[in-house]
Parts: C-alpha cells; structure tokens; sequence
C-alpha cells in the first residue's frame, strides 16, 4: 500500500499495530489490551483524516496508484458475464476506452468507460486513460447498439482530459465529443453515469451525460484540472491546492450546484483500501438508479434527461 503525505499517521498506527501483533505471536505475552489501543486510535485517525478532506486531497485521492479503474469495477461487478467489444470500424481501437455488455443478475447493461494503466507499460498502452476521437466513437457506437437493443448504459468515468495530441485534432477530437454530447442527450435508453475518479473537461463529458450522474465521495468534476488552472492563471504549478478549492470540484460542490444527482459514500480510508466494498456500493448504486429509470418510457427517458441539462446553470437573482 502506498501511502500519500496525509497519510502518514495512519501508516505509522499501522506499523505499530503490525509489530505488536507480531511481538504477540514471536513472546508469550499478552498483547491484546495494547493491540485493541492502538486498533481505536487507528479508526479514530482514519475517521479525522478523511471527514475533513481538502479539495486538494480529494484530488490526490482520486488519482491513488491503488485505487481501483473501469475493468475493476466491471469484473467485480459482472465477473465472466462482461464481453467487451471493440473498434469504431473507421480507424481503429482505443485502449483508453473500453466497452461492451454485462451482466448484473439477469439484466444486462453496456458499460463503458476510460481505463488507465497500472504500471508503466500499460499506461502507455492506455494512453493515460486520454482516448482520442476513435474512443469516443466507440463508445458512441456501442450506445447505439444498446438503444437499439434497449438495453441500459454504465458509462465509468476517469480521464485526466480527452488527448490533446495534434493527431487527434486532426481527427476531430472535438467533434467526436460534441457528437457524443448531443447524441447521448437524445438516446432512448436509461443513461447511469458514475465519476469513479477523475472527471476533467471535455474527456468526462464525452461519455458522462446521464439521467442520473454520480460522483464516488473522493473524486473530482471539473473544467480542468488544477494543475492546469494554475499554471493558466499564475504560471505556475505551486498554487493548484488554491486552484482545487476556486474550482468547487468536489461531490458536495457538485450537488449544491444539482451538477450531479448523488455522492456515493466509499469505505472509510477510500476505495484504495477497501476495494471490494466499493465494487459493492457501485453495484448497488447502479441498480438503485436502474429501478428508479426502468419503467419510463423512450420519450420520458430523453425529456428527463434534456430538461436536466437545461436546467444546469439557471438561477435566481
């Protein structure tokens, strides 16, 4: 487990529990009242540390080398029912984003989403998690394959941004987007949309317009990252934690501004340590939103979902 600078009194508790049960083991002293001390502390500083999170720290959370991507998630979620498809017959298959058909129970769903690597190799095979405009085609394409179908889409959204390459401009990188935004709004299937890390710009818009849209407790949703708008903004990379709270791009920022529909609550400590039981509180999630969206019609599915849109962005003097 790699622990991040905010981390570190937890790393030290554990540690110290570590040693004591190994002390228990290796003597035949009993170790149980000390174990059970520094088991509370332990849970009393997971609690402090991460009901209290900055922006910033939310940002670096999202972003933990153990934290769990797409294919995690959808194995979890599916196990061997998942078949994933691939190419957006033009140009080619995008690694960086992934799709194809579930199942949770008996209903099946289409999941897509950006995938990232886990060490350096498949990093550059995934490109980052940055698809280019044939990534978004593929996902355009499988959720027409879905309405037609009718069945409903799982769009898993964690991208530091679309690639900003000059090849994919010269493909089209934001037409692709635009097309994904407009045809995602008009889809008559039921849209499940889950930021389950990062969300930035038009890379998470691409595949993230939803009738219902979640945020995992520690990601973020925004325009740009806040490295970005601080290197845009002071020329410089040192003011991004400043940058991080300017952008309100937390889960509560984004439903105070009924951006998104709800925060999924992750285990305590995140989804980094305690993988299983945030497969669980995705599945739920996405079968809690199925229910509430499976009984309304093609035309009441679309309206929904366009007056959602609209509505982003009015208010009241």
């Amino acid at each position: 487990m790699e622990y991040l600078d905010f981390e570190l009194p937890i790393k030290e508790l554990e540690d110290q529990l570590v040693k004591c049960f190994d002390i228990g083991k290796e003597s035949e002293v009993d170790v149980t009242a000390t174990c059970n001390k520094i088991e509370k502390k332990l849970e009393k500083a997971k609690k402090d540390i991460y009901k209290n999170l900055t922006a910033w720290q939310r940002v670096q959370l999202s972003r933990h080398p153990n934290r769990p991507y797409t294919l995690d998630y959808i194995k979890a979620i599916c196990g061997d029912t998942f078949m994933e498809l691939h190419g957006d017959r033009n140009v080619k298959d995008d690694k960086a984003m992934i799709g194809g058909l579930g199942k949770i129970g008996d209903q099946s769903f289409m999941f897509i989403g950006q995938q990232k690597g886990y060490n350096t190799k498949t990093r550059q095979y995934r490109n980052f998690g940055m698809a280019n405009p044939e990534g978004y085609r593929k996902a355009l394409r499988l959720m027409k394959m879905a309405e037609k179908f009718g069945i409903p889409v799982v769009t898993l959204v964690d991208t530091p941004g679309a690639y900003p390459g000059l090849e994919a401009e010269e493909r089209g990188q934001g037409e692709a987007i635009a097309r994904n935004i407009l045809e995602m709004t008009r889809l008559k299937t039921p849209i499940i949309t889950i930021i389950i890390g990062e969300g930035a710009s038009g890379g998470a818009i691409g595949i993230g317009v939803g009738n219902r849209v979640y945020m995992m407790e520690n990601t973020w949703y925004t325009v740009i990252s806040p490295e970005s708008c601080s290197s845009i903004l002071w020329r410089s990379w040192e003011y991004k934690e400043q940058a991080a709270e300017a952008l309100k791009l937390t889960g509560e920022d984004m439903k105070k501004m009924t951006l998104i529909d709800a925060i999924i609550e992750e285990p305590l400590g995140g989804a980094h340590r305690d993988r299983s039981g945030a497969f669980k509180v995705v599945k739920e999630q996405i079968l809690a939103a199925f229910n509430e969206l499976k009984d309304l019609n093609e035309t009441e599915l679309v309206t929904q979902r366009m007056e959602k849109y609209a509505n982003m962005g009015v208010y009241k003097e």
